[in-house]
Parts: structure tokens; sequence; C-alpha cells
């Protein structure tokens, strides 16, 4: 079984890319399952989301906290809250920052990859929501979930514009990153 833990903030679509990772995994005939870890927090406050996706039945239920993946959609986060807590040695860890994975001087065994995904939603979607950018480049790092799934996911849940426009960031950040 293969586990993500996404940290982001409250209104960074957090909860919105763990479904959308989910909903793509089944389309590619996998099994899985989505879900947040907040309170009553308000925009702005660290949230976390979960994905989980097997070829088999998933059971468990409780949170991630040996994650194979970390998406981190608010780099700020890093200092304040444990995120890499639990990361598995020979995990990953993408990272929502303008820097090269280096220069975060992560104490990490894990790979370490960033994006500038705020910058490309600012400038496709027009909002500083990152979760499809973030979505687009792990989907070009890991390969666990097809661009194509995600696409159509997207559009199901925010079909029209925002659903292109959110595709679009998708596919750039896809594009950046397989040029890497």
């Amino acid at each position: 079984m293969i586990e993500i833990r996404i940290h982001g903030r409250g209104g960074q679509g957090n909860v919105a890319a763990a479904e959308l990772m989910s909903v793509a995994a089944f389309k590619d005939g996998k099994f899985s399952q989505a879900f947040p870890s907040f309170g009553a927090e308000r925009v702005g406050a660290p949230v976390m989301a979960f994905v989980r996706i097997d070829d088999q039945k998933i059971r468990t239920r409780e949170d991630v906290q040996n994650p194979d993946y970390l998406i981190v959609q608010d780099s700020n986060l890093i200092g304040s809250v444990p995120v890499l807590d639990g990361l598995k040695p020979d995990g990953l860890i993408l990272v929502n920052s303008e820097k090269k994975p280096e220069e975060l001087q992560l104490k990490t065994t894990a790979k370490v990859e960033t994006i500038p995904a705020t910058e490309i939603a600012l400038e496709i979607i027009g909002r500083p929501i990152p979760n499809a950018i973030m979505i687009g480049a792990f989907c070009a790092i890991t390969g666990l979930v097809s661009l194509d799934a995600v696409q159509e996911a997207i559009m199901a849940k925010f079909p029209g514009r925002v659903g292109e426009n959110n595709v679009a960031a998708l596919e750039r950040a896809h594009e950046i990153i397989k040029k890497r």
C-alpha cells in the first residue's frame, strides 16, 4: 500500500487534492481512500490530508503516520509543524517552493523535489491555490496515478472554466517536472 500525507494551510485545497488523487487512482483501476485531518481551524491554519492507494482493498482507516510520500503545499510549515515525522527513509517529499531542493536543507534521506506551485497557480488560475500544480508534479515524479485520470477527476469535480484552468496548471507542472 502506498501512503501519502499532504500538508498545507486551510484554503490551499489540501482536502480537494487528496480527493482528486484518490478519484484518479480509482479511475486507474486501483483501490484508494482520501480523508482530511483538521478541526475548526480557519483559513490559513495548518491542515493535513491523507491518501492511500493499493491494488487490494484498503481496510485501515487511521491517519497516515509513515508516509511513502509527502506533499507540502506551504514550505513555511516545514519549520513550524513536524512535517517530516514518519517519512520513510527512501520516500519523497514534494515542496511548493521556488528554491532548489538542496536550498531547503531538509534533514532527510528521502528524495526532495520542489516546484513553484503558487507562482504557477497565480499565473494560470489567478488564485494562490497550488493543489492542481502539486498533483501534476507528483504524477510526473511518481507515475502513481495517470495524468489522464487526474484531468478527468478535476473536470468532474470542477466543470467549466475552473476545471479547465486547473487542468492547464496541472499540465504545466507535469511538463516542468518531466523536462528535469
